[in-house]
């Protein structure tokens, strides 16, 4: 799909955002402490999640001062500066009214938004967020402020390495090469300490007496194992957001592109749209399903191969080779190399 980063102004700072697909409804991507809407698009899975979004509407990316390709800031942005962002988004992308699909504490400023600007947030859709982060009165859910420094403190390692993510709780789907990329999307996307800053500041939010005000119709998305941001929350809302309707999902990963994203979007394109433009191809799974391309690409992967030594072999690019990686893991319905190394034999590769 065509993308192209432009810049709006907010309060003088120059905010970086895409528009992507040409649908009838407006769908801005509220994302979460930190993003980078170019190297997004490096990751098949998260590009394939975007795309999916792009298929049914016009979708609005972009990235939060002070992250990504976004102006620098001295300290983290308050909620009021990162609501004037989403505005002044909306408005140089000739957006007058639309969705907003807010991830972990993109969802809470969703929230906000659609409270103080109503003329402008059609709906809401919320995935992995919260009301208030950590416990409190007549609120159980989250780890207390000690248990969440502890795990911010442990940052450093993922802007590194990659390897910290959800309380260094590992996920299935983040293989050695999604680290990899993931470590370099954090250090384009913001500094540790920028991030750190970020989340002491979430820490201390709580809007819990604002839910019954927030008038818009809302899906909720939560996948019932989620490792960072746990299903509590998500079930709290829906008790007290007065329009909400909830779908809890299976999985453990906090990041909505690892895992079934397919699952996601489906729910999102059928909130948004009212209906689901293309069948989920269940019956088109397994070995079978494979083209010529993609069992080649499939046998060298399960012989340990990288993309790159992939590539090389088969005289096509890496980012080839990473595409037809995401189909094979999509239709043999695995999630991720390390899963399709252990499963060779059963899949006769």
């Amino acid at each position: 799909m065509k993308r192209e980063t432009r810049y709006a102004k907010s309060d003088g700072v120059s905010v970086a955002y895409q528009v992507v697909g040409d649908g009838p409804h407006d769908l801005i991507l509220v994302p979460g402490f930190v993003s980078h809407v170019e190297v997004a698009w490096e990751q098949p899975r998260l590009a394939h999640f975007l795309s999916r979004l792009a298929s049914f509407s016009r979708l609005i990316v972009f990235d939060k001062r002070g992250s990504g390709m976004s102006d620098p800031v001295d300290s983290p942005p308050s909620m009021d500066q990162r609501m004037d962002d989403i505005r002044a988004v909306m408005d140089a992308a000739d957006s007058r009214r639309g969705t907003l699909f807010g991830i972990s504490e993109g969802g809470t400023l969703s929230m906000l938004f659609a409270y103080k600007h109503p003329e402008r947030a059609r709906a809401l859709v919320l995935y992995g967020s919260w009301a208030r982060r950590l416990p409190g009165p007549d609120y159980p859910y989250g780890p207390s402020a000690e248990q969440l420094e502890d795990t911010i403190v442990g940052m450093d390692r993922a802007w590194a390495s990659g390897t910290w993510w959800d309380g260094g709780r590992p996920s299935p789907a983040d293989d050695a090469q999604h680290r990899a990329w993931w470590a370099r999307y954090l250090r384009m996307a913001a500094s540790p300490a920028m991030a750190q800053n970020a989340i002491r500041m979430n820490m201390r939010m709580d809007i819990r007496d604002l839910l019954p005000m927030i008038e818009q119709p809302t899906l909720i998305l939560h996948r019932a194992g989620d490792t960072w941001i746990e299903v509590g929350h998500a079930r709290y809302l829906a008790e007290h957001l007065p329009r909400a309707r909830y779908v809890e999902l299976p999985g453990t990963d906090h990041r909505p592109w690892l895992g079934d994203v397919d699952a996601i979007a489906d729910e999102v394109e059928i909130f948004v749209t009212g209906r689901k433009s293309r069948p989920r191809r269940r019956t088109n799974l397994g070995m079978d399903a494979l083209s010529r391309r993609e069992r080649e690409v499939a046998l060298l992967a399960s012989r340990g191969e990288t993309a790159s030594e992939i590539a090389g072999q088969l005289g096509v690019s890496k980012r080839t080779v990473e595409s037809h990686l995401v189909n094979v893991y999509e239709k043999l319905e695995i999630g991720s190399k390390t899963e399709l190394v252990r499963r060779a034999a059963e899949f006769g590769i």
